[in-house]
């Protein structure tokens, strides 16, 4: 609801639309669903967050409602990033659990998909260098791209950290079978 703050008022079924193209939000704030959108807006209208500023008629759409953020949603927003901002986080992301049961999918798959991944994520860093460097040209403030710089090297931090692990697949030096694996539970399990 970064669009909020910014702005202070927007119409509902635009939302989704300003936090896409124009401001990159998409790919650090879920908008995908807008039912969810929705939801969001009601929790935060419900919280006295934010307050309709106006309704009216548009022909896209049955009715339109304009929310501005409140002063409490103002002071809430600044308490939240700040929060956000200062205090790291375990977020639980879905690859670090996949890491931890690849295992299951045996040396030889584990490398295909960590490969797959890989290609994925040069695709990804790749556009995120365009993204920033058309940005850099068109005279855009630093502060507007924090998240994409962040974004960037984090990509190619996995990068790194995967090119390691698959070469240590090709190596043969990370390895696993059942039977280790079996061997290993057995061992670390005595008495039972």
């Amino acid at each position: 609801m970064h669009r909020l703050q910014v702005q202070d008022a927007e119409h509902r079924h635009g939302e989704r639309g300003s936090l896409e193209p124009a401001w990159g939000k998409d790919k650090v704030v879920n908008v995908g669903q807008r039912a969810q959108l929705y939801k969001t807006i009601a929790r935060l209208q419900d919280a006295g967050l934010v307050a309709v500023r106006a309704t009216g008629r548009d022909q896209q759409y049955p009715e339109r409602t304009v929310y501005e953020i409140t002063d409490v949603g103002r002071d809430a927003c600044m308490a939240w990033l700040t929060d956000m901002i200062a205090v790291p986080r375990n977020e639980f992301p879905e690859f670090p659990a996949a890491l931890s049961f690849l295992m299951l999918l045996g040396p030889d798959a584990a490398r295909e998909e960590l490969e797959r991944r890989l290609k994925a994520l040069r695709a990804e860093h790749s556009e995120l260098d365009t993204g920033i460097a058309q940005a850099t040209r068109f005279g855009l403030p630093r502060v507007t791209m924090l998240e994409d710089e962040y974004q960037r090297a984090v990509t190619e931090a996995e990068i790194r950290w995967l090119e390691d692990v698959v070469a240590d697949l090709d190596a043969g030096t990370l390895t696993w079978s059942w039977e280790s694996l079996a061997q290993f539970q057995d061992q670390a399990a005595p008495g039972e």
